[in-house]
């Protein structure tokens, strides 16, 4: 009698949240990043071991027939252009759909997980003549283009590290972003922004070395044509240094020869700007996303090589632990 009490009130548990999932969804969509409400749902299905598979479920239901009927959606003419914000790993399959469909596309980072699935997706614009275009928005932030600027005709080699700290919470672990299947891990979830910088502002990656991968972190080194740089990226709140842990979720610092590049702040309308280069006719296409998905791709594959290249002291400590 015991056993079936519990399971009745997991039962009921499973469906309370399942309507609270469908509530957050509907008002503020189905991306936890950007909806706080779904991101408490996670942590409450998480809390009652909640299967991950019914958790996506009810955000499929939640969706409702304008954007689960992706078929229908293509074939409807006042459909000019598609955006794909679903899950890493399904990015390729719902673009190159939209463009055989005659549509063009905008998609969230990253594009896609592998470089092939670049060469698959430029051959179908060549015969469609539509467009796909991603949000690389760290392109159009002033600090970055100045960066860019400062750094474009340097004879000198430079010696960067860039750390980037966020607490994500429990939700993230129990979503999609948790799982490397589907999110391509830390450094493709996370990093990829970064990696699109890095190349931006100092040159092609030469070589690419894996120093940490964790579900929570990843680290590795860089050698760019005009930088040598070490990298660390966790969603753990405890890598945050003590000196903003209480007060800030998020640290973000990059360091060139020494010295602190200021970026903290201007992050806010960069998504909107993204968009508004597209309409433009100034978006960035497969030619710009590619580095930056060859960087993730390879670093998936990369063997962990703990001495070689210049290893983030974020990186030493959490190997460490």
């Amino acid at each position: 009698a015991t056993m079936f009490k519990r399971y009745d009130r997991m039962a009921k548990q499973f469906t309370r949240i399942g309507k609270e999932i469908a509530i957050a969804v509907k008002a503020g969509g189905p991306n936890p990043d950007d909806n706080p409400a779904l991101r408490r749902c996670y942590q409450n299905a998480r809390s009652v071991g909640m299967p991950k598979d019914r958790v996506e479920a009810a955000i499929k239901r939640a969706m409702g027939k304008d954007t689960s009927n992706y078929e229908e959606i293509l074939s409807n003419p006042r459909v000019d252009t598609i955006y794909v914000g679903t899950p890493n790993n399904t990015h390729y399959d719902y673009a190159k759909q939209a463009l055989l469909a005659g549509k063009h596309v905008i998609c969230e980072k990253p594009l896609v997980l592998n470089p092939w699935n670049i060469d698959g997706l430029a051959d179908i614009e060549k015969d469609t003549g539509k467009r796909i275009f991603s949000i690389l928005q760290l392109r159009l932030h002033p600090a970055i283009i100045a960066l860019r600027d400062k750094f474009a005709n340097s004879t000198k080699r430079h010696q960067v590290q860039l750390t980037y700290c966020t607490s994500r919470g429990r939700w993230y672990h129990a979503s999609w972003k948790g799982d490397d299947s589907k999110s391509g891990g830390v450094a493709t979830n996370i990093g990829v922004h970064f990696f699109d910088m890095l190349g931006f502002v100092f040159g092609k990656v030469l070589s690419n070395h894996a120093h940490l991968k964790s579900p929570e972190r990843a680290a590795g080194f860089l050698e760019c044509e005009r930088a040598d740089v070490s990298w660390f990226l966790s969603v753990d709140r405890n890598d945050l240094p003590e000196s903003v842990q209480g007060k800030k979720t998020t640290y973000r610092s990059i360091t060139v020869d020494g010295e602190e590049v200021e970026f903290s702040e201007g992050f806010t309308d960069l998504h909107t700007r993204s968009y508004e280069e597209v309409l433009k006719g100034r978006g960035f296409g497969l030619d710009a996303v590619r580095p930056s998905i060859e960087i993730v791709s390879n670093f998936r594959h990369q063997p962990i090589e703990s001495h070689s290249g210049i290893v983030h002291p974020f990186a030493r400590k959490a190997s460490a632990v």
